[in-house]
């Protein structure tokens, strides 16, 4: 078997051109689309495109619905949470600190 041979510039860029001219002819070879198919094919890319946008829009509007949903949830936490004194606070934090040392100490 004989050793290989590594191909020079010139046949490499030979190879090239015959694979490009190859290419064209196979590209030249095929029949023209028909003008009823590629009517039929834009019309199914239009109400493709048409559904696309539709979803679109709907997630958009689900968005921000639930955007408002969830600040109309905060405003009426707001308004429901009266203000609690000093003392109160007090209060709360302190629970918290003594349920965390708690749980804490169980380990």
């Amino acid at each position: 078997m004989p050793p290989f041979k590594v191909p020079t510039f010139q046949e490499r860029t030979a190879l090239a051109a015959q694979a490009k001219l190859a290419a064209l002819e196979k590209l030249r070879a095929k029949p023209p689309i028909d003008e009823a198919v590629l009517a039929e094919r834009r019309q199914a890319a239009l109400i493709r495109e048409a559904a696309q946008k539709k979803a679109r829009e709907e997630k958009l509007a689900a968005r921000e619905a639930e955007k408002a949903l969830k600040l109309e949830r905060i405003a009426l936490a707001n308004i429901k949470q009266p203000e609690l004194s000093e003392e109160e606070k007090k209060r709360i934090r302190d629970e918290k600190y003594a349920a965390r040392k708690n749980r804490a100490g169980k380990r």
